[in-house]
């Protein structure tokens, strides 16, 4: 597993208490975009790390299907 993720966070939530989205919460992605053009350098650091980690995200039928080769119908 990716190691460098739990590195990377060092503030869980810091993003979300910035843009005023509360935690349980998608954060929309009008205001992703708006924090990734930010003038404060860590929310634009945070909201890219964001954007990497929503690239991430994959369901477990996926995973599945990359290891063993099965191919979606």
């Amino acid at each position: 597993m990716a190691k460098w993720i739990q590195k990377a966070i060092k503030h869980k939530g810091a993003l979300h208490r910035t843009l005023g989205v509360p935690e349980g919460e998608k954060i929309p992605e009008a205001k992703l975009e708006a924090a990734a053009h930010s003038k404060d350098p860590t929310t634009r650091k945070r909201a890219a790390l964001a954007e990497t980690l929503k690239g991430m995200h994959h369901s477990d039928d996926d995973k599945l299907n990359k290891r063993y080769g099965a191919k979606k119908d």
